[in-house]
């Protein structure tokens, strides 16, 4: 049975959307065992079934989850479906990491996430080709679900030796980065994929991501939500603000992914 739109987001809400996420990441694998094509959109990013079938997925479980919600989705967007969005609304992005998907390193994820007055209140981030589902609900922590089982994840406070820093594979821009990081104890830099950074920091195996590029709003909306209901906060690079979403044209300033 549907929900009601008016309800809030809960531990319950999430778990509907484990099976619906779990599809997606089905979808997916299965094209990715075979010789699929790339092809590219307007913005020169690149394409693939996958990303498209996927979100085709999502987009069917959550029409019958909670009806009256809209939806963005990457997809759709590049495709000039744009729906209008208020208070509440679903932020969509079925393959994040389409280049770690396309290179076959396996760090691409399929992200959904529900925004509730500009905040990312619930989140799901699963990358099916390593076996890790991330979720988290505002106010009622956050887990990691993996051939372990489930357990409950937070952030950690920085250890003496300094931070373990996470950043992009595909996008970094190390000059950025280093001039961030100035002043900073760094006991380690590593690289990581797709919106998968996030939620390491989530999980305590990192202290901060710094995405000093573009980036859009679903692409990192469920490790948000994942990260702030582990402790954790995502910050504007330029004036320390909490990140916001719903904004115009869904773009992100630079910011930072912290844990405690």
């Amino acid at each position: 049975m549907p929900m009601r739109a008016s309800s809030l987001a809960t531990a319950d809400l999430l778990e509907q959307l484990v099976p619906l996420i779990r599809d997606a990441g089905r979808v997916i694998m299965d094209i990715y065992a075979t010789d699929f094509d790339v092809t590219q959109k307007g913005d020169a990013s690149p394409v693939t079934q996958a990303d498209q079938k996927a979100e085709a997925v999502i987009l069917a479980g959550l029409a019958q989850v909670l009806p009256a919600v809209p939806v963005v989705a990457e997809e759709a967007v590049a495709a000039g479906q744009i729906p209008d969005v208020a208070e509440r609304f679903f932020l969509v992005d079925p393959l994040d990491g389409t280049k770690e998907f396309i290179s076959r390193n396996g760090e691409f994820t399929v992200n959904i996430a529900l925004i509730e007055n500009g905040v990312p209140v619930l989140g799901l981030v699963y990358a099916p080709a390593i076996g890790r589902l991330f979720g988290g609900v505002q106010g009622q922590g956050a887990w990691l679900e993996d051939a372990q089982g489930r357990r409950a994840i937070t952030t950690r406070a920085v250890p003496a030796e300094g931070l373990t820093v996470v950043a992009s594979r595909s996008h970094g821009d190390e000059t950025a980065l280093d001039a961030f990081l100035a002043g900073r104890k760094v006991a380690s830099r590593t690289n990581a994929g797709s919106s998968l950074k996030l939620c390491l920091v989530a999980a305590g195996e990192a202290d901060v991501y710094p995405r000093l590029g573009r980036t859009m709003e679903w692409d990192i909306a469920a490790g948000d939500a994942v990260l702030r209901a582990a402790g954790g906060t995502v910050t504007v690079v330029a004036d320390g603000a909490v990140l916001r979403y719903g904004k115009p044209g869904f773009d992100n300033p630079h910011f930072a992914a912290s844990g405690q």
